[in-house]
């Protein structure tokens, strides 16, 4: 069974009671682009990542799934 989601930048908004809507607007990215990257439709880049990494104050480590 092979899941999709790469990121799990939905789970870590929700833990932080944040909206995409929110992200979109801290690092000034169209609110589309955000939603598809937490419907994991399509991935930030990693510098992006590691920019979204800092405004939540988690780890990089954290926004990326485990296997």
């Amino acid at each position: 069974m092979e899941s999709k989601d790469l990121n799990r930048l939905k789970v870590v908004l929700a833990e932080q009671k944040r909206t995409a809507k929110w992200l979109s607007e801290q690092i000034g990215k169209d609110p589309a682009t955000v939603s598809k990257w937490c419907t994991n439709s399509s991935q930030p880049s990693l510098e992006t990542l590691s920019r979204i990494s800092e405004i939540l104050n988690v780890k990089l480590s954290d926004l990326v799934r485990k296997d």
